[in-house]
Formats: structure tokens, C-alpha cells, sequence
């Protein structure tokens, strides 16, 4: 009877940790999938909803599956902050860098808003008080600071090839743009804006904000009319 042979020594399997990077992944998915039932308890019915038991029975599994993957209630609310800086991170690191800042600082603007307009829930508790008593600790925001690195990134592209003022400072700038986004998507999402008027809101606001930080009068509006066209 034929036996298999025992590998050798120096014998490297071919996908190292492969079944423990699936069984990892699995709980990931399983974890956001329990953050996406909490933040919609949250946005329909309030933080009163976002109790272990409600959840459970929302996801259709034990509080035990929910202690194990979160620990407590309040680990939730952290959970769901980090999640929507994560989901943010992930789709402005997407955003195709190409050969022209300006072009990139803009689409990195547009998919900020994408993100905003189709994770409303997490939005709520990444930018207001969507759970009373909840406040982010200093590794929270660092890592909400960390997920606008992207934006960081082409702002300072934008100043190292002359789109934006030499003295400009790349802080300034990200924080900026990201208070004008911001703005105009809270109006937007609270119903003043609508439709293709909520988009052209949002490019001539980024625009002119953007514009402040131009060389020259000329490039502001060479850069503010490219914006606004797309």
C-alpha cells in the first residue's frame, strides 16, 4: 500500500498560511457584516436600539457571537467609528494617482463624497454625536487622521508641483478641503441640496477652496474650472 511521503526537512509548502488567512478573512467579513447591522439600528431607531441583544437578533445570531468579536457595548461604538474611517481609507486609496495632481486632488475629493453619500450610517458616527457618551479615544482619531493620509498626499503633490503656493502648508490644505466637503455633503445629506445641484454644490465649494491655495490667480481658475467639470 502506497503511503504518503513525509516532506523533507527543507520542504517550503507551496501557499504558506493560506486556510489561516481564509479563516481570518471569514471573521472580518462576519465582523463588518455585524458593524453594518449596528450602524443601520443606529441611524433607524437610535442609540437606544444599539443593545447586544437587539443586534443579535437583528444578525439572526447569539450575544455570545457579539461579545466575541466586540467584548462590550461601548466596544461596539468604538467599532463602528473605526469602521467608517477604515471603509473611508479604503476607497480613497482606490483613487487612481495618474500623472496630473490636480486631476488627482479632485477625484480624491469626488471619492470622498461617493463614500459619505453610500456609508450615511457610518458617517454619522465618524462626524457628530451618533451615540451619546461615546468619545474617541487618542487611537481613534488617529486612525480617522490616518484614513485622510490620501488627501494629505495629494495636497502636498499639488504644492511640490507648483498647482499650489510653495509656502503652502499640506495640513492646512487637507483640513481645508475636508471641512468644505464636509459642509456642503451635511447640507446635501439634510436634504437643501438634491440631485445634480448637490454634485455642482459640492465642485464649486471644493473648487474654490482648492483655489485658495493656487499660485496665481490664472491656475486658481484654470484649476477650479477642470474641477468643476468633472
Amino acid at each position: 500500500m502506497n503511503s504518503r511521503p513525509e516532506p523533507a526537512d527543507d520542504y517550503e509548502p507551496i501557499a504558506p498560511g493560506v486556510y489561516a488567512r481564509a479563516q481570518a478573512r471569514g471573521q472580518e467579513v462576519l465582523r463588518a457584516s455585524l458593524l453594518d447591522v449596528a450602524a443601520q439600528l443606529l441611524a433607524a431607531e437610535g442609540p437606544a436600539a444599539l443593545t447586544m441583544r437587539r443586534i443579535a437578533a437583528e444578525a439572526g445570531c447569539s450575544t455570545m457571537v457579539l461579545y466575541k468579536h466586540f467584548g462590550s457595548k461601548d466596544a461596539i461604538a468604538a467599532a463602528l467609528y473605526h469602521e467608517g474611517y477604515a471603509r473611508l481609507k479604503r476607497r480613497l486609496n482606490a483613487v487612481p494617482r495618474g500623472s496630473d495632481p490636480a486631476d488627482y486632488l479632485a477625484a480624491v475629493g469626488r471619492a470622498y463624497r461617493d463614500n459619505a453619500l453610500s456609508e450615511p450610517n457610518f458617517y454619522d458616527v465618524m462626524h457628530g454625536p451618533g451615540i451619546p457618551g461615546f468619545v474617541p479615544d487618542a487611537e481613534a482619531t488617529a486612525a480617522a487622521k490616518q484614513s485622510l493620509a490620501v488627501l494629505h498626499d495629494a495636497a502636498r503633490w499639488c504644492v511640490e508641483a507648483g498647482v499650489f503656493r510653495p509656502d503652502a502648508d499640506p495640513d492646512e490644505i487637507t483640513d481645508v478641503l475636508w471641512a468644505a466637503a464636509h459642509g456642503v455633503i451635511s447640507l446635501e445629506r439634510a436634504g437643501h441640496f438634491s440631485g445634480d445641484v448637490a454634485e455642482q454644490r459640492f465642485r464649486t465649494l471644493t473648487s474654490a477652496a482648492a483655489a485658495s491655495f493656487a499660485t496665481t490667480t490664472t491656475t486658481a481658475t484654470t484649476a477650479a474650472e477642470r474641477t468643476a467639470r468633472r
